[in-house]
């Protein structure tokens, strides 16, 4: 097992609403994330910023899930990874809390597999979550401000892994996308 860092900290602009509050089968998208990250991770970081009060409220019954708050949110994601990664002490996975349709199997495949970076692939394509080695942490937290996770990426081994989950390259940006999404899903079932 390892943690989590569930990155919930961004305007959600293109939607013109808080996306991590739409449901899908009843539930908030980013409940979904975070129960889907119970499965395979002993406890689980959530970053807040713009919506802060809304993630905690969310949130706030669910066990193994600390809220954190990251007063740079406005500086873009990547100042929410290093307020996410500064919590952790051993090897963890990253994603953002708009990837509802990762399957809980997939998230295991890729804590199980071997390399300090773990990046799961569909069709050639990169997605998320990302495995980080505890060893990294500290370099990461060492990381420019300016920087971004796929420069840092970029500077180690990374270990593609193939998967048979398209979700890992579902995020949700517009409305649009989430009717879309959610028709299909909820259409499946």
């Amino acid at each position: 097992m390892c943690d989590g860092i569930v990155l919930a900290g961004g305007f959600s602009s293109r939607t013109q609403t808080n996306k991590l509050e739409l449901p899908i089968k009843g539930e908030p998208i980013l409940r979904i994330v975070v129960m889907t990250l119970q499965q395979c991770c002993d406890n689980i970081v959530v970053v807040g910023g713009h919506y802060y009060k809304e993630v905690v409220e969310m949130l706030k019954d669910m066990e193994r899930v600390t809220v954190v708050y990251n007063p740079n949110y406005n500086e873009g994601m990547f100042s929410s990874v290093l307020t996410g990664v500064a919590c952790m002490t051993r090897d963890f996975i990253l994603i953002p809390g708009d990837y509802p349709f990762i399957l809980a199997s997939t998230y295991k495949s890729v804590i199980d597999s071997e390399g300090e970076m773990v990046v799961p692939t569909y069709n050639g394509r990169k997605g998320h979550p990302i495995l980080i080695r505890q060893h990294l942490i500290h370099p990461l937290l060492l990381e420019s401000p300016l920087s971004n996770l796929k420069k840092f990426r970029d500077r180690y081994q990374v270990t593609y892994l193939p998967v048979e989950d398209k979700g890992i390259l579902m995020d949700i940006d517009t409305i649009k996308e989430y009717e879309s999404m959610r028709s299909q899903i909820e259409g499946s079932y």
